[in-house]
């Protein structure tokens, strides 16, 4: 009896010590209990979740800071102006848009976009974009050899040379330091009294576009520019220029599918990182909003069904099918609701500053829920992570020598004549 006395009294002392061992290693000397150590495994077993660095930024980012990021701006002249440093330091403007008026000749260009970078006071590098497709539509300095229209690569009809294509405007564009194209068209020119795609598309055939299409997407990618297949979902069939006017397109879901679509769902499934929507109203899709402010074409069409995850971009908000029609307050708005993650606001500075207001004012309301701000502004941050977009000044460009690597790329397919 004794000895079963001084066995239960060892377990006793055993039992305690492991309890108070356990108390040690799991609670805090306040009691509470202490989170596991870092890589270990939760108490329902599973593992931890990895730290994600953009969340944690994003999460320290102001309201105003995000607003900011969700807008491209113009500017006017070729040179750095206090509306334009505005825009990039006080209302922290996610990007920048250049046209022909903002460009002269390569120093300059390169002065600007160095400008442009050293002015950025945010950690967030700009995107700092053109409309360079290639033939009539070509911002770069007249000393910078003139890529063929898409016109002209289909006709020839050779993916290679429309790789090759992607990666000489790449080349071209890098060497300036722009890191975003909205390029390449990818619209069927399928209606011949179209008055705005005309030789900017492939050809006629939705083969043809959509092949062509990946291909330059691929070549822009490669080179480490991003690329933006416009216009969505498909600009082909119009018979106004949406620059002037609402074009509207009397095509239902099942002839989008089977034609205007397919090069559109091509490049979605290649990979492309960005799709522009265009000014455009489908009444059998949409009777009261326009494709680019349609919650139903954006979110429903492009995002839902056509399963597109990357950056949903807005035509400029200052054509005259939207400000004909809205506000540009109102448009901007209520292409955020729709779905559009990146809204381009490419000119007047008072129209700009509108804009960045009424954003942040619907935003701060809860009209534009947090949780999309957030997601929109997430998938940005990814996006200039992944091309390694920053503010590094660019010291020098060699024309001749960018102008000799894009001959190279491109004279095995080309005839003088092209």
């Amino acid at each position: 009896m004794k000895k079963l006395s001084i066995f239960l009294f060892c377990l006793i002392l055993i039992g305690s010590g492991v309890y108070f061992a356990v108390q040690r290693q799991d609670r805090a000397p306040n009691g509470d209990m202490l989170p596991p150590p870092a890589g270990d495994q939760n108490d329902k077993g599973q593992p931890p979740i990895p730290r994600d660095p953009l969340k944690e930024q994003l999460n320290k980012m102001t309201l105003e800071e995000k607003v900011g990021q969700l807008v491209i701006v113009g500017m006017d002249g070729t040179e750095l102006t206090e509306n334009i440093t505005n825009l990039i330091q006080n209302y922290h403007a996610g990007g920048v848009i250049l046209y022909q008026k903002n460009i002269t000749n390569s120093m300059q260009l390169l002065q600007l976009l160095n400008q442009l970078k050293s002015s950025n006071n945010s950690k967030i590098p700009l995107f700092l974009s053109l409309d360079e497709e290639g033939g009539a539509v070509s911002r770069l300095p007249d000393e910078v050899t003139k890529l063929p229209s898409n016109k002209i690569i289909g006709e020839i009809d050779n993916e290679k040379l429309s790789y090759n294509i992607g990666l000489a405007l790449a080349l071209q564009l890098q060497a300036y330091g722009f890191n975003l194209n909205f390029a390449p068209v990818v619209d069927i020119n399928s209606n011949p009294q179209n008055p705005v795609i005309g030789d900017r598309s492939f050809g006629a055939e939705a083969d043809l576009v959509s092949r062509l299409g990946v291909a330059t997407i691929k070549g822009l990618q490669n080179g480490g520019i991003i690329p933006v297949a416009k216009h969505f979902p498909g600009h082909g069939d119009t018979s106004v220029d949406s620059h002037v006017g609402l074009p509207i397109v009397n095509h239902d879901l099942d002839r989008l599918k089977s034609f205007e679509l397919r090069p559109f769902q091509a490049a979605i499934n290649t990979g492309v990182d960005a799709v522009m929507v265009a000014h455009i109203l489908l009444p059998k899709l949409d009777d009261e909003y326009p494709a680019s402010l349609s919650h139903t074409i954006i979110t429903g069409l492009l995002k839902e069904e056509l399963q597109f995850q990357g950056l949903v971009v807005t035509d400029d908000l200052t054509m005259g099918a939207i400000v004909k029609h809205y506000s540009l307050e109102q448009a901007a708005v209520q292409a955020v609701k729709a779905g559009s993650d990146l809204l381009l606001v490419c000119h007047d500075y008072e129209s700009q500053v509108a804009v960045l207001k009424a954003l942040h004012y619907a935003m701060a309301q809860g009209e534009i829920p947090e949780a999309q701000i957030n997601n929109s502004v997430y998938k940005i941050l990814q996006l200039k992570q992944k091309y390694n977009l920053n503010n590094q000044t660019i010291a020098n460009i060699n024309v001749t020598s960018v102008n000799a690597e894009v001959k190279n790329l491109l004279a095995p397919f080309l005839t003088p004549d092209n």
